[in-house]
């Protein structure tokens, strides 16, 4: 079985020389030692230094010198969305706070299937549609790509600060 050892970013390979595709759904994308079959029915064993976060279109190299293209497997996911955009945001805000991988969209969200999530969104005035495609989540601030890590700090979520968000009206008077 060939070796694959190197990871590449798309860009930072030489896409036109990729043998193979590899598809892998998101939590196989951060692996770092697991045997994996490509389009052409080849076995790799993935044997990376560390853990990577792969996304769509990064190359993995074997040792003799070959690429495989990383493809992202659709995997049955929840795509949120609302009838308007300030709708969206609120869903959004809501969908962090709850620190779930997402996949952020220009009309909707992409989050892994919760039924918890799904009423908490139509709930909120949004929907909810099962749908089974690629999921690329966006990799976080702190960049652990939608992983969780414990941290050493609280989050003090469910408190309110008071604070009003009532929609001001403006009287212009003549």
């Amino acid at each position: 079985m060939n070796r694959a050892a190197q990871y590449a970013s798309a860009g930072d390979w030489p896409a036109a020389e990729a043998i193979a595709e590899i598809a892998l759904d998101f939590d196989a994308r951060h692996r770092r030692r697991i045997r994996l079959e490509a389009s052409n029915g080849e076995a790799v064993l993935l044997d990376l230094p560390k853990a990577v976060a792969m996304a769509d279109g990064g190359g993995l190299q074997t040792e003799d010198g070959r690429w495989f293209v990383v493809r992202a497997k659709p995997e049955p996911l929840l795509a949120v969305s609302a009838p308007d955009r300030h709708g969206l945001m609120r869903l959004a805000w809501h969908l962090g706070n709850r620190h779930t991988p997402a996949e952020i969209q220009a009309d909707r969200i992409l989050i892994r299937r919760d039924h918890v999530l799904a009423d908490m969104a139509r709930g909120l005035g949004g929907d909810a549609v099962e749908v089974v495609e690629p999921f690329q989540p966006e990799g976080g601030a702190y960049g652990d790509h939608g992983h969780a890590h414990a941290h050493d700090h609280e989050h003090g979520h469910g408190h309110s600060h008071g604070h009003s968000h009532g929609h001001g009206h403006h009287h212009h008077h003549d």
